[in-house]
């Protein structure tokens, strides 16, 4: 989700308005659709989301809201910018299709950004469990010389988990990307160097790999994954 910089503040709000944001809007709702929808893009630290390609939700609204704006005028600037995002080249890694969602669930997006953009601390109560951290899974290991690496279903910059293990010889690695975010599957290490194709919607990037006792690092190589923390450790035995 591709918001612009909120420099656009500073043109003709008004900095009185107060913090009411949407007493209807679903906070936790808008946080799981955020992190499915827009943390592939952005950092918002309290959504526990590292996208690199948009703007840091949280340095994007800090002086706006140090300057006295209200957290109701945070959440209309990002619903204006969900209809409306800054007109890039799709084939710009900032490219953000416009209405990529919309009405409540829209205005439920953009409560949960106002709520916490730029505030310390951590979510707490049902917000702090609404999604779960990326690459949090338990360790997995291959199976009858197939290891499944499968992409964060909701579309976070992660794999399932962080780490695996196999045993050394023929392996084939498939990592399953159920989101309509893009990713594939890449391995380095010990003069490894294999990536298989981009995949989306259900598709599945595969390598046939011959792999040797020692660590070999697995990720995405589509730009800004693995910076935004989309990588783990193979280890092979």
């Amino acid at each position: 989700m591709g918001l612009a910089a909120c420099a656009i503040l500073a043109g003709g709000l008004s900095a009185c308005e107060n913090d009411n944001i949407d007493k209807n809007a679903d906070l936790t709702a808008g946080k799981k659709t955020f992190s499915q929808k827009c943390g592939s893009c952005h950092v918002l630290a309290r959504a526990g989301t590292k996208g690199i390609q948009g703007p840091n939700l949280d340095d994007a609204f800090r002086q706006s809201l140090s300057d006295g704006f209200g957290r109701d005028t945070i959440h209309g600037v990002v619903v204006d910018q969900i209809r409306h995002p800054a007109n890039v080249p799709k084939d710009s890694p900032s490219f953000m299709p416009a209405k990529l969602v919309t009405g409540k669930v829209a205005s439920d997006v953009a409560a949960y950004v106002a709520a916490v953009a730029a505030r310390p601390g951590k979510d707490k109560g049902k917000l702090a469990t609404a999604v779960a951290a990326p690459g949090a899974g338990k360790p997995v290991a291959a199976k009858n010389g197939v290891l499944a690496l499968p992409a964060d279903p909701n579309g976070q910059l992660a794999y399932i988990t962080k780490q695996a293990s196999a045993p050394a010889g023929p392996l084939e690695i498939d990592s399953k990307n159920a989101a309509s975010i893009p990713h594939d599957i890449a391995l380095e290490g010990s003069g490894v160097k294999e990536q298989g194709e981009t995949v989306q919607g259900g598709g599945t990037s595969k390598i046939d790999v011959n792999l040797k006792p020692g660590k070999y690092q697995f990720f995405c190589t589509v730009p800004g994954h693995r910076e935004g923390g989309m990588e783990g450790t193979l280890t092979v035995k």
